[in-house]
């Protein structure tokens, strides 16, 4: 392998560990400490925090809230007092006073970090004194490692330059994207962060394709089934997830057809049925 692509790879891999992750789905934390569920599908009218005291053993918030189909979609935030394993339903009411009774379980473990009898921290284990010139020595380093990848460019880039450039690999359309979500829902293996993923991009998607950005979220939805173009999709995939016996055989490359030759850089605005370009202007 080569110096230039090891030092690429490097400079991949430092970026990449920086990411943050979309979504966190944290069911255990040690007490006192914050953990979140996020895009949490639960049924029924929206939920927030039931009333509690100093005693409760779990605190829970609610962060954010979505429609989701005739669902609503979650991000959590909770934190434990006391060690032990807890539902975090039993910790939400609706607003509307219904009861919250059909919830499914949110199982969480909150663990201890002292042993059961120990009340304080143990004293720390001793330890020689830390260096002082870490942050001199760490600027060498990153010197060096500065000096190299610039000779690495001047002169290894060189040499590579009257190579042959290969054609960038094409754009993924958002049909790539759409497939392995909706062939999931299709086959019941889709878990609630993979159902809302879909949700969103099919959405956003047509949206901005049927110029709805300034209608609410309901509205919009509502908007799209209807559309005999946009509406196919998400009508086939309400029927995957609500329908006791849905369609067996189902035209997949056809639902996919729209989305096919389409990329991020797409997105613009259709007219609405049965409205043509000389009705809006």
């Amino acid at each position: 392998m080569s110096n230039v692509r090891r030092f690429g790879m490097l400079l991949a891999l430092l970026v990449t560990t920086a990411l943050p992750a979309q979504s966190r789905d944290q069911r255990s934390a040690a007490v006192g400490m914050r953990a979140y569920v996020e895009q949490l599908v639960l049924p029924g009218s929206e939920l927030e925090p039931a009333p509690g005291d100093m005693k409760s053993p779990v605190v829970v918030r609610v962060l954010k809230v979505w429609p989701h189909g005739n669902q609503l979609r979650y991000d959590l935030e909770w934190t434990g007092l006391e060690a032990g394993e807890y539902d975090l339903a039993k910790f939400l009411r609706r607003k509307d006073g219904a009861a919250s009774d059909d919830l499914p379980k949110v199982a969480v473990v909150v663990t201890r970090t002292l042993p059961k009898q120990q009340m304080e921290p143990s004293e720390p284990a001793p330890s020689p004194a830390p260096r002082l010139d870490g942050y001199s020595r760490l600027q060498g380093i990153a010197g060096i490692a500065w000096a190299v990848g610039l000779l690495l460019i001047l002169f290894v880039g060189r040499r590579r330059r009257r190579a042959a450039v290969a054609p960038p690999p094409p754009k993924p359309t958002l049909a790539d994207r759409l497939r392995p979500l909706v062939e999931a829902v299709a086959g019941d293996r889709a878990n609630s962060a993979a159902k809302a993923e879909l949700e969103r991009l099919l959405l956003a998607f047509w949206r901005a394709r049927l110029d709805l950005q300034q209608q609410k979220a309901a509205d919009a939805i509502l908007t799209i089934k209807r559309h005999p173009e946009a509406g196919a999709l998400l009508r086939q995939i309400e029927a995957w997830l609500h329908m006791p016996a849905p369609p067996a055989r189902v035209d997949l490359s056809g639902l996919l057809a729209p989305y096919r030759t389409v990329t991020a850089d797409d997105f613009a605005p259709l007219p609405a049925p049965g409205q043509t370009t000389a009705g809006k202007a």
